[in-house]
Parts: structure tokens; sequence; C-alpha cells
């Protein structure tokens, strides 16, 4: 386990950015709540076996104690850096973001079975989106009961889903909740 690089932690930060905006101060910034220590720090990012967790200063310090090999995870793991380099969002992150997000849409609730099976989100999906929501911004998808189901990319301006098809895409998918079920031994 180590602290990301300069170029990793770029890649994190933008791919958080794209889903919290300013908020992406607060992830970091805020004290931590977990840890042994009676003052746990502060939340930071690390790195082990291409995953990158959030985790208090505290933990991680106990972490240390623990050889590499041995370690299975330590804190909330968000994402995942690919063979090739990229970082990508996993479903883990999904609390995280629904904190701080600054773009969500809510869904019907009869279609929320469709998004948390794997599917984009169409117009005739979607109940609400927030205002001023462009095209390629990060939204977190939630059901009507303010619950989060996922995350994804939208694909329209909130002000084009208005007069858009019914069957025209809003939200491309990247995670759900589901995924727990579906993808449960690549998960861990």
């Amino acid at each position: 386990m180590r602290p990301l690089d300069e170029k990793e932690t770029t890649q994190v930060f933008e791919k958080l950015f794209k889903f919290t905006g300013p908020n992406l101060k607060h992830l970091l910034e805020r004290p931590a709540v977990e840890g042994p220590d009676p003052e746990p720090g502060r939340y930071c990012l690390r790195l082990h076996k291409n995953r990158v967790y959030y985790a208090s200063e505290s933990l991680v310090r106990r972490a240390t104690a623990v050889s590499r090999p041995r370690l299975a995870a330590v804190g909330t793991p968000i994402g995942k850096f690919t063979h090739h380099g990229s970082f990508h969002l996993t479903v883990h992150a999904l609390d995280l973001l629904a904190a701080h997000a600054r773009r969500l849409v809510w869904l019907k609730p009869d279609t929320e079975r469709s998004f948390l099976f794997g599917n984009s989100v169409p117009k005739s999906s979607l109940a609400r989106i927030t205002e001023n929501t462009k095209s390629g911004d990060g939204v977190v998808v939630m059901s009507m009961a303010d619950v989060p189901l996922g995350f994804g990319v939208a694909a329209r301006l909130a002000q084009d889903c208005r007069k858009a098809d019914t069957n025209a895409v809003v939200v491309l998918h990247q995670a759900d909740a589901g995924e727990y079920l579906r993808k449960e031994e690549e998960l861990m």
C-alpha cells in the first residue's frame, strides 16, 4: 500500500471532480470518523494492488504493520486502475459520490430495476433531473426515495431532455448497486 503518485492523483481527482465539482475538497478535508485512534485525522487516498482506497490516516497507519501480500484492503475501495493505466470508479464509491454529488437524476419507481440490471436511463424512466446538467457531466442516479442506485454520465442537456424522444438515452450507465450481485467475484 502506498500513496498515489502525481499522475495517479490527477486521474483520480479528475474523475471524482466530474461528479462532485467543487465539493471534492470536502472528501479529503473533512475530519475522519473511523479508525482506532481517538484522533483519527483526515481521509486520504492509497493505492494497493491497482485499487484506490479512501481511508482515514489512522487506519492507514495501523495497516502499515501488515505485510503487503497479507493485506486485503484498507478503507473503502473507490476505483481501480486498468492495465492500460486509466482509472475507473467502482460501485463502492457510490456513497461518497451521492453525499457530495453536484448533479442528480431521479428515476420513476417502476423503472429502477432496469437501471439496476445495468441498462442506461431512457427519458421515459426519468422523474427529475438537476437543472443546468450538461452533456458529459457525471450524475448520481437516485430513486424517488433519495436512495442512491448508481452513477453515470449525462448524455443530454437537462433542457434537451424535455424535448427528447421517450426512448432517447438521458444517462449512460457506469455503475449501479446491482453490480454487488452481478459481479460479486470481480469486485473483490
